[in-house]
């Protein structure tokens, strides 16, 4: 796709896909791969970044990698682990830190004349975490920033393109982080920052249309974001040939079915809507645990999308919305991810489909999503959505579900987003809904003591959703929103708002 990229390879740090967001900021191509799994190197390849570990250089099985593939072929920079990984491999010393480096530091002396740390200041703030420090450099390695602590923060190998830092600069702590990340990506390694929202689509329809040619494509809407992006790709490349599916699972919010079917008419898009409530509901009934809840879901949504696709005559491939971080976690250090959610579309659809999958998102962050959605002119009503989570309200229901729940959280949910966007405080928050809690508390409601359900309230900030923090919205708005929902939703007599963090809270409760 791209001409030319910055490979990183990953050892496991839970970083790893920040720095590709960093480069991706700078418009250069990147991809992410496990030490244990990489690619052939490419023509493509303009420079390597080794990723941190939560692991020790100094461990008998410690992540490794033959890095005579690329030293002195391409630029190399090390990140922390990557770092010590280069000085030992080159008859350093690496030992476990004296005080463990965690947190803010400043740099005491750096070195500008290096082309790494070009417009530096001599103070700056970076960002640590490691518990190991590289305590001695072999004689050709010269190192070019220190801390108070920390005497090889940075180094490069004299006569190479290769640096190694022990800091962080994909995190935002480190204040001239993406200064550095600049003066490798693009003095160092030499891109040319033409990878943009525009050049993407250009790329990615022209490449959709060769290979579909004159296929059909049956693709499974959402009303989300990555979907509905997905869909215009395809729409654009084949036009009427794809046929999209919008299945009501009866688990969605309130009117969204109908008012998501009528956003994708005026995009010209061809879309079969079907009601399928009455199936979803039975294949739930009696189920608690959230996982079989998903598998619930999921298996009923194949069999119903599986119907609907044989109505359509020579279908030959099925779209996907898969993004990135879903890739990554499915390929990561340390083989499939356990903890990928059952509901990920990662590998398609059951083989008896006989469907090929063509995925024209699955190497973006949501953001990029985005960024791709408003060059092709998507409305920012679905370019601005939150996140929803593909089982719906049945994971925001804890317990078994009924309609009668699913149709309170509706209300609950409703009048929640439409009070953020009321407020003007909807677009300041990543994600938020509403959870139906199984437990009912005591209430009074005018002279009459209730005894009736509670509901969660959750808002979150965050960036890309692999971190979050709960989202401190204005005591007067959620006083507001309490007394709204409880005056309003029969059958409801507390809310309650989460303030946990993820980690080491998640954002959705199931």
């Amino acid at each position: 796709m791209a001409t030319e990229q910055i490979l990183i390879i990953d050892f496991g740090s839970q970083f790893t896909q920040l720095i590709a967001r960093r480069v991706r900021e700078l418009n250069v191509y990147c991809e992410i791969h496990p030490y244990n799994n990489l690619p052939s190197i490419s023509p493509d390849v303009k420079g390597v970044i080794l990723s941190g570990s939560p692991c020790s250089v100094r461990d008998s099985d410690a992540p490794n990698v033959h890095l005579a593939a690329f030293r002195h072929k391409l630029p190399l920079l090390g990140v922390c682990y990557g770092a010590q990984l280069l000085a030992q491999s080159s008859g350093g010393e690496v030992q476990p830190s004296s005080i463990r480096e965690y947190g803010r530091a400043r740099l005491g002396t750096v070195d500008t004349a290096s082309e790494l740390m070009k417009g530096f200041d001599q103070h700056s703030q970076v960002w640590m975490s490691h518990g190991d420090t590289i305590t001695q450099i072999p004689d050709h390695f010269d190192v070019i920033a220190s801390t108070e602590t920390v005497r090889v923060a940075a180094f490069q190998v004299r006569g190479e393109q290769t640096y190694g830092i022990q800091f962080h600069p994909e995190v935002t702590h480190s204040l001239q982080g993406k200064q550095l990340l600049h003066n490798f990506v693009v003095d160092i390694c030499g891109c040319s920052q033409n990878w943009t929202a525009d050049s993407f689509v250009d790329t990615t329809v022209a490449d959709l249309k060769a290979k579909l040619g004159d296929d059909k494509v049956v693709l499974g809407l959402s009303g989300g974001v990555d979907s509905s992006v997905a869909a215009m790709l395809i729409h654009r490349a084949i036009g009427p040939n794809l046929y999209c599916i919008f299945v009501d699972n009866g688990l969605l919010r309130k009117d969204e079915f109908q008012s998501v079917l009528d956003s994708y008419k005026t995009l010209g898009l061809n879309v079969k809507g079907v009601d399928a409530q009455e199936q979803f509901y039975s294949a739930l009934t009696g189920l608690t645990d959230p996982e079989a809840k998903r598998k619930a879901i999921g298996k009923t949504f194949i069999d119903v999308f599986d119907q609907e696709s044989h109505r359509i005559e020579d279908v030959s491939w099925l779209g996907q919305g898969t993004i990135y971080p879903d890739v990554i976690e499915s390929v990561s250090v340390k083989g499939p991810s356990a903890t990928i959610k059952s509901h990920h579309n990662v590998g398609g659809l059951p083989d008896f489909m006989k469907l090929k999958v063509v995925e024209p998102l699955n190497t973006l962050f949501k953001d990029e999503v985005r960024a791709v959605g408003r060059s092709m002119g998507l409305p920012e009503f679905i370019l601005g959505r939150h996140p929803f989570p593909g089982p719906g309200l049945a994971i925001r229901i804890l317990g078994d579900i009924t309609p009668e729940k699913v149709a309170i959280l509706q209300e609950v949910d409703a009048l929640f987003i439409n009070g953020l966007k009321r407020e003007g405080l909807y677009d300041q928050v990543w994600q938020a809904g509403a959870m139906l809690l199984p437990i009912q508390s005591v209430g009074v409601m005018g002279d009459e003591r209730t005894y009736e359900r509670v509901v969660a309230l959750r808002a979150v900030t965050s960036v890309d959703g692999m971190t979050a923090d709960w989202a401190h919205l204005p005591y007067s708005f959620l006083a507001d929103i309490s007394n709204e929902i409880i005056n309003k939703v029969k059958g409801v007599n507390r809310v309650v708002y989460d303030i946990s963090s993820k980690p080491p809270a998640t954002i959705e409760w199931e």
